[in-house]
């Protein structure tokens, strides 16, 4: 087993990446989350990977953080969901979303992702929604710090959902907003407008 791969970064490819590390170039596979995060080419990465084994391939799948890694792992438990289409979910919102979208039972926002029908987006929230940690889903990264829900922020997303906003999207458009001493009213009209 390959736990992480530290070396430089050689090659930024459609989906995957090549690091180069002891005199080898090892190519893995990366959702969007993992892309958005990269160094520049010639720059330190460590990637904790997933290696898989089947008849025709071998293959790598990498991830920035051990707990996004072990998202990916859950995903790939699910019946009906492979490797790529745990990248294509992961590539179209990241681990955090994930997370939330499946508490939230938001089927419609996993199945934003392509290849993910609406089925699979349910079986994805039945099957994992016992194994998500709801304390680990409190804060999401947002602008690259912790944002913690308080009562104002979690008052607007209520009443956004009321309006008929997916929980995650409601969320996600208050955490992307909500600045220190901004009341629950300046907060709604600034997530309306996001929205």
């Amino acid at each position: 087993m390959i736990s992480f791969v530290k070396g430089e970064l050689s090659e930024i490819l459609e989906g995957r990446i090549v690091v180069e590390t002891g005199g080898l170039g090892i190519e893995i596979n990366v959702p969007a989350s993992v892309m958005e995060q990269l160094p520049v080419i010639g720059e330190e990465v460590k990637i904790y990977t997933y290696f898989r084994v089947s008849e025709d391939a071998m293959s790598l799948y990498g991830f920035n953080t051990r707990r996004d890694l072990a998202m990916f792992e859950q995903l790939i438990g699910v019946s009906g969901i492979g490797p790529k289409g745990a990248l294509s979910i992961l590539s179209a919102m990241n681990p955090d979303e994930l997370r939330m979208a499946i508490l939230s039972g938001d089927d419609k926002m996993i199945a934003t992702a392509p290849g993910i029908g609406a089925k699979t987006a349910q079986r994805v929230i039945v099957d994992l929604k016992d194994k998500v940690d709801a304390d680990a889903v409190i804060g999401v990264i947002s602008g690259g710090k912790v944002t913690p829900v308080n009562s104002d922020m979690a008052e607007v997303i209520e009443a956004l959902v009321g309006l008929g906003y997916a929980r995650s999207e409601a969320t996600r458009a208050v955490r992307a907003i909500a600045a220190d001493g901004m009341n629950a009213e300046k907060m709604l009209k600034e997530a309306l407008r996001s929205l």
